[in-house]
């Protein structure tokens, strides 16, 4: 199956993490965490659209300066996903500077602060001065964005503060078949992503206009090639509890590509239960219990920079099923 998503770690295992992620034949930007983006070039922060921010540690946080930076002058909204406290903060960068100047600027940042249970929508314009704007309050399961195409759905976890993980999931996975298209008489044009559109919604009898001649989508439907949508997760900052690790599994079953943070080497397993994080080991079971296909290793403790291959080694050999721990005993926050 040809991805669906182009997805790339923008830095090293040991830094900051931030999973940047650009659909297909769209011109937005996801981002999965916000932490140090200074490697992302301008014209890709120029197109992201949505910022899904697990919790606000400076790692994780401090690269909304630099997308508001770059922002400023642009229509397009940017939209601000993560726990229940990112609205302040959000304010909190914003109230920082002086807006004295921007009244004619278009720039406008949506936040949703998802409590698990909630979703509370606030605004703030550049022609408002970034002052906060409540705009709503609603009931969610998770899900936070649904595009028709695709969806990003959070759950709430703990690392000694609420912090969330995400789980990227198209709806279904739509290729062209070029030799049906041929026979058809057809080209290659815009049209076909309105028809993806409606074979997505089932609107099998809606008729489509395409170099002068009608054709319902039914009629088109043997130029398509349809499978399961791709599902990517992403997971960091976990406290070591049997809640987490429970919902977590919920959340990523069956994903194509999980990036996980494997920060501690289950030796150090009294240290990870400390600071809130997963051991290697834990992130492999994990892995493997959900079923996921591919599993990839990020935001590793710079304590094992000089022996990588062994976080490595421990958290594929649990993925592989050569070795396992889920304890019971783990601790309440």
């Amino acid at each position: 199956m040809r991805p669906e998503f182009y997805c790339q770690l923008l830095n090293g295992q040991f830094e900051d993490p931030v999973l940047v992620v650009n659909p297909p034949n769209e011109k937005r930007v996801l981002l999965f965490d916000a932490g140090d983006i200074s490697r992302l070039p301008h014209t890709w922060i120029w197109r992201i659209s949505d910022v899904f921010v697990t919790h606000t540690h400076i790692d994780h946080f401090i690269g909304f300066d630099s997308i508001l930076r770059v922002i400023l002058r642009r229509d397009m909204p940017l939209n601000v996903y993560g726990p229940p406290n990112i609205t302040a903060c959000v304010a909190g960068k914003l109230r920082g500077y002086s807006w004295n100047l921007i009244k004619e600027y278009p720039a406008s940042i949506n936040v949703f602060a998802f409590n698990g249970k909630t979703v509370t929508h606030t605004l703030f314009r550049a022609g408002n001065s970034f002052k906060k704007e409540l705009m709503s309050r609603y009931d969610s399961d998770g899900t936070l964005l649904n595009t028709g195409v695709y969806k990003v759905k959070a759950v709430r976890l703990a690392h000694n503060m609420p912090c969330l993980a995400y789980a990227l999931e198209e709806d279904l996975h739509i290729n062209i078949d070029r030799d049906h298209l041929l026979k058809k008489g057809l080209g290659v044009g815009p049209w076909l992503n309105d028809f993806k559109k409606h074979l997505r919604a089932g609107d099998k009898n809606i008729e489509m206009s395409i170099d002068g001649k009608a054709y319902t989508v039914d009629e088109l439907s043997d130029i398509a090639i349809i499978k399961k949508g791709q599902k990517v997760s992403y997971a960091t900052d976990i406290a070591l509890t049997r809640a987490n690790i429970t919902k977590l599994i919920r959340l990523v079953k069956d994903s194509d590509t999980f990036y996980c943070e494997a920060y501690f080497l289950d030796s150090d397993r009294e240290r990870a239960l400390k600071r809130s994080h997963l051991t290697a080991k834990v992130c492999g079971t994990i892995a493997r219990r959900a079923g996921v296909r591919n599993l990839s290793l990020m935001h590793i403790s710079p304590r094992y920079i000089e022996s990588a291959e062994l976080v490595v080694d421990e958290a594929m050999g649990a993925f592989k099923g050569i070795t396992e721990t889920l304890q019971t005993d783990f601790p309440k926050l």
